[in-house]
C-alpha cells in the first residue's frame, strides 16, 4: 500500500501528491513498530518521497522484484576502519565477504610503522586524533568508558581490534595481499560481476570473481610533493621530506626547520619540531582558523557544537551569520590577523586546523608563521613577502595527497570537476549495475568512521535490491549539482575536492536506508530520548534506534555517552564544595553587621541624615 501511495505522491507532484506524502510520513513510524516482531520473516522496502521524507514500510515481495542480479560474494579493498565496517555490512546483509589487505595488520591509517611504507597511509609516532571518542566510534560498540576522550594511535588500533573480534571479522581479511585489478567480466552487463586479480607476498597471482566490491584504500596514501612549485630546490643544501615520512623530532634538535603547509599535520609537526629545533617557521599560502580541541567547560569540541539543533540553525539563518558568529569567538581567544594566521577563506568554507598549542608556540617565539615560499637559495629560503630565513636545515613539505584508484580501470570513475564523481560520494555513476561501491573517500566536519560505516550499510543494502539506484542519467546530473555545491560552499582544490556537510549527509544516507531517527516519533514516544538526540552530540548511535541493524544498546549508548566522556577525567577523588546553611546563616549574619554598622557609621558622624531621608517616606514618624 505505502508503495502505491507513494508511486501515486510521486506522480501527482501537487498538493494532493504532497498531503499523500505527509500521511505517509506520520504513519510509518507506527507500522514499522506495530510490524517490528516480524521484520525477521520480511523484507524492508524504503520509498523516498518527493518532498523529502523517507518512508519505512514492510512487504511481502521477493527481493528479485527490484534487483535483476543477486549478489553473495562480495570483496572489499583494504582493512582499514572502512573496510572494517563493510566487511561486517556485508555480514549483516548474509553476504560472504572477502577483506584484502596488501600490509600484514589491520587498522589502515592507524596502523604505526616506524618505516613508511610505499602505497600504504603512514602516520607519526605522537599522533592523536583530533576527534573525541564518542563521536568516532561505531554505531554499535562504544569506545570502552576507561579510555581517554582523545586517542593515542595506539588506542585507536586497539579499539579496530575490539571490533573486529566482537564481530567476527578477521576471519575475512587476507593479509599481505595485493590487489593488482580490479576488471568487470565480460558477462557484466549480464550478471554485474567483477575479476579481481590478487597477488600474494610470495608475488604468486591469483584470480577471483566476485558479485560485488567495495573499495576502502583511502585518500592518505599517495603524497603529494610538489617541487616544481618551489624553484631552486634542487639547489637545497639540507635535508627535505613529505609529511608522510615524519615519525618524529630526532632529527630537528638544534636545527633551523621550515613547514610548508598549515593543514593539521603541518601544525603538529611545527609544534612538536618547536620544542627541540633551534626555530621553525610555518610557510602558508592562505592561512587557517585555528580552533581547539577543548571548549567551554572543558569538553571536547565536537560533543559540544556537533549537535542536530546546531544543524537545524544552519539552516534557518544564513551561513554568513556563523562565520562572522565562529570567527569572532575564535578571535577572542587569539586574534588570527595579530598571530598571522588569518585566511582568505570564511571559517566554514574549509576545515580548520584542530591544534591546541600552536597558538602558544606561536606567542613564545618557537614557530614563527611566514607567507608561501617563493623561492630556495642553497641553505635560504625566501617568501613572497621578500623576507628570507639563512642557514635552513630540514623542509617538510606538509602539501596533503594526491588520491587514485590504481587498480581500477579509468572507464570505471566519472570525472566531475576536481574530483571523482560518484553518486553521494559512493556508487560510479556511469555504471550498467550497481556493484562497485567506494566506502570512506570523504570528508566533512566530523570523524571518518561513522561516515563510512553509514556509507557501508547504504551500499551493502543496494547490493542486496533493498534500495534501488535511480537511472544513470539522474545520477550523473545529481554528481554534477553535487560538485556546484561543493565550489559553492567550500573551498576546494584538487587534493581536496570532497566536503559534505556532516549531518545532512549521514541523514540523507540513513533516510535511504530506513534508520534516521524520527524526531517528532520520538518526541510523542519516548521525550527524554528526543531531547537527547536534537540536543546532544550527534553520534553515530541514533542511527541504531529503528530500522535495519537496529541495536537494542542504542538508546542507553546515546543516554551514557557523557558518562563515558567523564569517566576517564575521574583519576581523583574531589570533594565538591557544598554551600551549608551555617555558612548561609554565616553570610547573612555578616551581611547584617556590615549594615548595622553602616547606619551606626552614619548615625555618629551625620545624625540628622537618616531623620532626612526617612521623613520622604514617614513625614508622621519623623
Amino acid at each position: 500500500f505505502c508503495k502505491v501511495a507513494a508511486s501515486g505522491a510521486e506522480q501527482l507532484g501537487n498538493n494532493w501528491g504532497k498531503l499523500i506524502d505527509c500521511v505517509l510520513f506520520w504513519f510509518a513510524p507506527f507500522l514499522q513498530e506495530i510490524y517490528s516482531e516480524k521484520r525477521q520473516s520480511v523484507c524492508t522496502l524504503f520509498i523516498a518521497h518527493p518532498t523529502g521524507f523517507t518512508t519505512t514500510s514492510s512487504h511481502c515481495f521477493p527481493i528479485s522484484c527490484y534487483s535483476s542480479i543477486m549478489v553473495h560474494r562480495v570483496a572489499v579493498i583494504g582493512a582499514g576502519p572502512s573496510g572494517l565496517t563493510s566487511v561486517k555490512a556485508c555480514l549483516d546483509e548474509g553476504m560472504v565477504p572477502t577483506c584484502f589487505e596488501s600490509s600484514n595488520d589491520m587498522g589502515g591509517l592507524w596502523k604505526f610503522k616506524e618505516v613508511s611504507e610505499p602505497n600504504r597511509a603512514s602516520i607519526y609516532r605522537s599522533l592523536t586524533i583530533n576527534i573525541s571518542k564518542e563521536m568516532m566510534c561505531f554505531s554499535d560498540l562504544p569506545i570502552p568508558a576507561d579510555y581517554p576522550n582523545y586517542m593515542h594511535h595506539s588506542k585507536i588500533l586497539k579499539y579496530f581490534r575490539m571490533y573486529a573480534d566482537h564481530f567476527k571479522l578477521l576471519k575475512h581479511i587476507r593479509f599481505q595481499t595485493v590487489v593488482k585489478s580490479v576488471r568487470q567480466r565480460p558477462d557484466f552487463s549480464r550478471t554485474g560481476q567483477w575479476e579481481v586479480v590478487t597477488e600474494d607476498k610470495d608475488g604468486h597471482e591469483e584470480s577471483h570473481v566476485f558479485d560485488a566490491v567495495i573499495c576502502c584504500s583511502g585518500h592518505y596514501t599517495y603524497p603529494n610533493l610538489p617541487l616544481k612549485d618551489f624553484p631552486g630546490i634542487e639547489t637545497f643544501e639540507g635535508k627535505y621530506f613529505h609529511s608522510w615520512d615524519y615519525k618524529g623530532p630526532e632529527d630537528m634538535y638544534g636545527k633551523r626547520v621550515v613547514v610548508i603547509g598549515i593543514g593539521n599535520s603541518g601544525g603538529d609537526i611545527a609544534v612538536e619540531g618547536s620544542r627541540v629545533a633551534e626555530q621553525v617557521y610555518m610557510s602558508t599560502r592562505r592561512g587557517a582558523w585555528v580552533v581547539r580541541q577543548v571548549v567551554d567547560n572543558g569538553l571536547p569540541l565536537d560533543m559540544k557544537y556537533n549537535t542536530r539543533i546546531v544543524h537545524i540553525l544552519f539552516q534557518l539563518l544564513p551561513i554568513n551569520f556563523f562565520n562572522w558568529m565562529v570567527e569572532k569567538r575564535l578571535n577572542t581567544m587569539y586574534d588570527h590577523t595579530m598571530y598571522a594566521l588569518k585566511p582568505t577563506h570564511r571559517f566554514f568554507s574549509q576545515i580548520p586546523v584542530i591544534n591546541d598549542d600552536l597558538p602558544f608556540r606561536i606567542l613564545s617565539g618557537a614557530v614563527i608563521v611566514k607567507p608561501n615560499v617563493k623561492e630556495i637559495r642553497g641553505s635560504t629560503v625566501v617568501f613572497d613577502d621578500g623576507s628570507m630565513v639563512e642557514k635552513v636545515d630540514t623542509i617538510v613539505f606538509a602539501t596533503g595527497y594526491n588520491y587514485g584508484f590504481p587498480y581500477l580501470p579509468s572507464s570505471v570513475m566519472h570525472k566531475s570537476g576536481q574530483r571523482v564523481g560518484l553518486y553521494k560520494h559512493v556508487f560510479p555513476p556511469n555504471l550498467e549495475h550497481p556493484t562497485l561501491a567506494i566506502v570512506g573517500f570523504i570528508h566533512a566536519f566530523g570523524a571518518i568512521m561513522p561516515q563510512a560505516e553509514m556509507q557501508a550499510r547504504w551500499a551493502t543494502r543496494v547490493f542486496k535490491g533493498y534500495k534501488k539506484l535511480p537511472s544513470n542519467q539522474a545520477m550523473i546530473k545529481a554528481v554534477e549539482k553535487d560538485t556546484r555545491d561543493i565550489e559553492k560552499n567550500y573551498f576546494v582544490s584538487k587534493l581536496t575536492p570532497l566536503e559534505v556537510d556532516f549531518v545532512s549527509y549521514m541523514d540523507d544516507l540513513a533516510g535511504d536506508i530506513g534508520v534516521r531517527p524520527n524526531l517528532l516519533w520520538l518526541f510523542f514516544t519516548d521525550f527524554p530520548l528526543f531531547k537527547r538526540v536534537l540536543w546532544g552530540p550527534m553520534t553515530a548511535y541514533q542511527y541504531r534506534l529503528t530500522g535495519p541493524g537496529k541495536w537494542e544498546g542504542s538508546r542507553r549508548a546515546i543516554f551514557t555517552q557523557f558518562d563515558r566522556m567523564y569517566q576517564p577525567l575521574k583519576t581523583r577523588q574531589v570533594v565538591e564544595q557544598e554551600t551549608s546553611y551555617a555558612g548561609l546563616l554565616i553570610k547573612l549574619s555578616l551581611t547584617i553587621m556590615a549594615g548595622g554598622a553602616a547606619a551606626y557609621y552614619v548615625h555618629v558622624h551625620h545624625p540628622t541624615a537618616i531623620s532626612t531621608l526617612m521623613s520622604k517616606f514617614h513625614p508622621q514618624t519623623v
